[in-house]
């Protein structure tokens, strides 16, 4: 196999797939990124057998094969290569030579044959998103993933598609968050759990523009995203998803109108005070025309206004501050509506068409002077 690709193509497309490489493993074969040229096109492949990621790297090919290269040592010297062309080539016995201007490394690499492809996903029905979009919702709900795995189905979202309408969903046991967005076309209905990493992984390749498009294919077990000239595999969650609609309550003793960024900025200073680590809680008190947020802690304490529109009962309620703020920090409106109904039920942030909901749970506090 040899062939000569730009530097910065080379970049691009390993950034990419190296998304897929497991940061540990017992198969040593998965710590590699594939070169496949067999097909007229360059190919790095890689995959951890839950995330496949497959992306074409523009070059042009001497000589056709495929080698698999340890993907931490081909990352770090393709990135301290001169900005140039760069030549890659590999021997029968998988020796490979990276070489650009005067520099020149020999690699040991490993037969191709040992490695594992993306598996084959039968395109039917796909559905078309654009990348703008589904970076978005992903990064408008990701944030409610729970971290840990002690409940498998926390750890991804759910992925639905009813008619013209993509709805995703997020929870972690403390706050919930769905984005729902309109989709160009009608399609099939499909409700899936995706793997929180896999989305993650995805919106960091997406592009910000409105004109691509993704497509996204499903199976029973997998779901395919192509876009541009990049094929993502992965694994879903088997099983059912929460039962959301009836924690969805339309019910509320309190709502207030915010400035968001007045709110968030507010909530922000507030945090200063709080150590890494320490739970302490803003306490919100909502009374007419005006809100009050005050944090007490071992560093100090602060108490600060905010003009808002009130309509129904005044409120005390306390709330864990960084769960306020990943809301407040993707929603896009000027203005926010929060719903409330007593000190120990969950406040709802939401638009008046529900195309975002964040349900946050509220915390014990001690009231604080």
């Amino acid at each position: 196999m040899k062939f000569v690709c730009s530097k910065s193509n080379l970049v691009s497309g390993l950034q990419i797939v190296s998304k897929a490489v497991p940061s540990k493993t017992t198969m040593s074969v998965l710590e590699c990124i594939l070169v496949d040229t067999t097909e007229g096109i360059i190919k790095f492949i890689a995959n951890d057998m839950e995330l496949g990621i497959q992306t074409i790297v523009e070059g042009n090919i001497i000589e056709r094969g495929f080698v698999a290269i340890d993907a931490k040592i081909f990352v770090d010297i393709v990135r301290k290569l001169p900005d140039n062309e760069v030549t890659i080539e590999a021997d029968a016995s998988s020796k490979v030579t990276i070489s650009c201007e005067k520099a020149k490394f020999n690699l040991i690499g490993r037969k191709g044959d040992d490695f594992t492809y993306l598996p084959t996903i039968e395109k039917i029905d796909g559905v078309e998103v654009s990348q703008f979009t589904l970076r978005n919702v992903i990064q408008q709900t990701i944030f409610s993933i729970a971290e840990n795995d002690a409940n498998k189905m926390m750890g991804g979202e759910l992925f639905e598609v009813d008619g013209d309408n993509l709805k995703l969903v997020s929870l972690d046991g403390h706050r919930i968050s769905i984005r729902k967005v309109k989709l160009g076309s009608n399609y099939p209905s499909k409700k899936v759990i995706v793997p929180g990493k896999t989305l993650g992984e995805i919106s960091k390749i997406l592009s910000d523009s409105t004109e691509k498009q993704v497509s996204i294919y499903f199976t029973d077990k997998h779901v395919l995203f192509e876009f541009d000239k990049t094929t993502v595999v992965s694994r879903l969650i088997e099983g059912e998803y929460f039962s959301i609609d009836q924690m969805l309550s339309s019910d509320y003793e309190t709502k207030m109108s915010i400035n968001r960024k007045e709110f968030l900025d507010c909530i922000d200073r507030a945090t200063l005070l709080v150590k890494e680590g320490d739970k302490k809680p803003v306490i919100i008190s909502v009374t007419d025309g005006k809100m009050e947020l005050k944090i007490n802690s071992t560093i100090g304490s602060m108490d600060e206004e905010i003009d808002i529109e009130k309509q129904g009962k005044d409120l005390m309620i306390g709330f864990n501050p960084k769960f306020l703020i990943d809301a407040l920090r993707v929603i896009e409106d000027e203005t926010v509506d929060i719903y409330l109904v007593n000190p120990k039920a969950p406040c709802f942030i939401r638009d008046k068409d529900s195309t975002y909901i964040y349900l946050v749970l509220p915390v014990n506090f001690t009231t604080v002077d």
